[in-house]
């Protein structure tokens, strides 16, 4: 399960955004559900995203953050011969991070 420690020190703090935002792009994107949003059946460049945090709130067991993540999408090739092609992709997550553990659920934010 991904943990967020960093952004869970900062919460309520004026850097926590930046620091979300860099927690979210240092992690393997494999531990982001990328693929799953993918309208095309691509698969996700894992050589990194940008992360745009875009609220945050939390209560009292959970810090939620909905964050936008840009990121690369590898479509096949349509026919023999032809390269795979590369187009920009994008989606909003909604990441809860428990207070206690600093671990975090994941999910995609529908369109």
């Amino acid at each position: 399960m991904p943990r967020f420690p960093n952004a869970l020190r900062a919460w309520q703090c004026e850097d926590f955004s930046r620091i979300l935002k860099q927690e979210i792009e240092d992690m393997d994107t494999g531990a982001l559900p990328l693929s799953r949003a993918s309208s095309r059946g691509g698969v996700v460049d894992a050589s990194g995203i940008t992360a745009m945090p875009l609220r945050s709130t939390d209560d009292e067991r959970f810090i939620v953050a909905n964050v936008g993540v840009f990121f690369t999408e590898i479509l096949a090739a349509c026919s023999c011969g032809e390269d795979p092609a590369e187009t920009n992709a994008y989606c909003q997550l909604q990441i809860r991070i428990d207070k206690a553990s600093a671990e975090a659920d994941i999910r995609i934010l529908p369109d």
